[in-house]
Parts: structure tokens; sequence; C-alpha cells
């Protein structure tokens, strides 16, 4: 080695995380630069423009209860391929990937907790298990939330966010529309409110059953609420919906939806209508919002 000479040093100098990831995020909707962390302390909502982006079932529970209170109910209810069902692969193999995925057993979490200091009975779907499609454990546990909030004389909340029913469960996933719709009726005549809360997406047969049958209808802004999607309808039809069809707002404007929420201000708006529904028993049906 000569005298002016020296063997570089053997730095590595790493500018992103292993996996290539900075941290920054382009929103789909603004366009604007946020990063993963910003976006995850704001619940998930950007923080330039506030698009609502999807949001995990336990990270909508801690938004909505207060903390340490939620308890998780009916957890002995476990989804099952009673039909066998094969299509491009074997129904009990989609479930295990579902469970790795997300740690959960099936698409929806029920339990009671506190809201505001009130206790209430919640179910929260998460589309992150297959799409949020509603099988018979989805139906079951909807329907005995309903029957212990009948029982202890407690309001009921469901948050949606779904494709719609199981199609690997066929006949007996369809058969969870009337199944909830059925219960629900029992909670009416009890005189106990249901608030129903539909996020994006919210379509198929959770749309045609317990997710359009609340006392108070809530929405976030911009989520997809219909039966079936807009591509499916017009492909069907040959004819294209109107601009903003089937999303939150144009809902709003003809009278299917009561009123749109951002993710900030539900738990508020929940706590004050449950407040006067909950302490105003005649006012149950028709609540001015």
């Amino acid at each position: 080695m000569g005298l002016f000479s020296r063997a570089k040093p053997k730095i590595k100098v790493q500018t992103t995380k292993k996996d290539s990831f900075s941290g920054w995020l382009k929103c789909t909707h603004c366009h604007e630069l946020v990063h993963a962390k910003e976006l995850e302390n704001n619940l998930n909502c950007c923080p330039k423009c506030n698009f609502h982006y999807r949001l995990a079932a336990i990270d909508r529970i801690k938004s909505l209860i207060d903390e340490d209170t939620f308890k998780e109910l009916f957890t002995d209810i476990k989804p099952q391929d009673r039909l066998g069902f094969v299509d491009s692969e074997a129904y009990t193999k989609r479930l295990q990937d579902a469970q790795e995925k997300t740690s959960r057993d099936d698409a929806i979490i029920v339990g009671t907790g506190l809201l505001k200091g009130r206790i209430v009975t919640l179910g929260v779907m998460d589309f992150n298990f297959m799409g949020g499609s509603m099988g018979v454990v989805v139906g079951e546990r909807i329907t005995r939330l309903i029957e212990h909030a009948i029982r202890e004389r407690l309001p009921v909340i469901i948050v949606s966010s779904s494709g719609g029913a199981r199609m690997q469960e066929s006949v007996l996933s369809l058969m969870q529309m009337a199944k909830t719709s059925a219960a629900l009726a029992k909670l009416g005549c009890a005189g106990l409110p249901y608030i129903s809360v539909l996020t994006n997406p919210t379509t198929g047969g959770v749309t045609a059953s317990f997710a359009s049958l609340g006392d108070v209808i809530l929405a976030e802004p911009d989520a997809l609420i219909c039966f079936a999607g807009p591509r499916v309808i017009e492909q069907t039809t040959g004819m294209k919906l109107p601009v903003g069809a089937q999303r939150s707002e144009f809902l709003l404007e003809h009278g299917m939806i009561d009123s749109i929420v951002l993710r900030h201000a539900l738990k508020e708006r929940i706590a004050s209508v449950i407040e006067y529904l909950m302490n105003n028993e005649s006012s149950l049906e028709g609540a001015a919002l």
C-alpha cells in the first residue's frame, strides 16, 4: 500500500428500510405525500384532504369504545366448511389464509363496552378478512349480540364493511340476511335503538339486510354503499350510472342514509344519538340528526 493511499471504509449507508419502504405514501385521492405514521395517528384519514381509508376492526373499536372497556363476546362460534366447497382452492385453505393474515377467526368482532360512559353492544366487520364477507359466523354473532342487547336493555351499534354474502357458504350465507333482520325486528319491538354505520365498502347481502335497517343510519364520507357494484350494473344494463351514484353523498341526497359523519366525529355523534333515543322512548323512529 502506497504512502498516500488508504482503503475505503466498509460502511454501508442505508437510506430506506430493507423492504425498500421509506414510510412515505402518496394519497390516492389528493396525490400528496403522507407518512404512514401520520396516517396511522389520524385514524387512517389523509391529513391533507381527509380522505377516509379503511380502518382495521380492532382500530375501529379503539376509536369508538372507551379505553380498556371492550369485552369480546361469542368467540366460541367458529367458521366451518359445511359444504366442502372448492372453487380455485378449498374454502378451508381460504379460511386458514385469512386467519393467518388478520389474526382473527372470522370477519366480525362483537362485544360490549362503554361509549362515552354508557354501556353499548358493538359489532365491527373487518374487510381484511375475506372482504368482510358474511357467512354463518357473522350472522350468528350479530344475532346473538342483538339477543344479548334485548336481555340487557342495551343499544346496538354495527359498523359494516363488506363485499356481501360469502359465496363459499352458499345458501347458508344467504340465510343470515333473514336471521339478522328478524333479530333486529325483535330489537325494535323491545323499544331499543339500532345505529348502523356504513363504511367503504358496504355492498351485497349486507347492504340488503342488517346494514340498511338502522333506526339511524350513519355513513363515512365517499363510502361505496350498494347491492351490486357500478361495474356489474353497467355490464348488465349497458348503461352508465350517474356521477357519484352509490356513494354516501348521493345516498344522503336521495334519503337512504340519515347523515354523513367524519371518522373523528363518529364517537361523539353516536353517543348523542343513543343518548337522545334511550332517553326518549317515543322518539325511536324518525330521530332528527
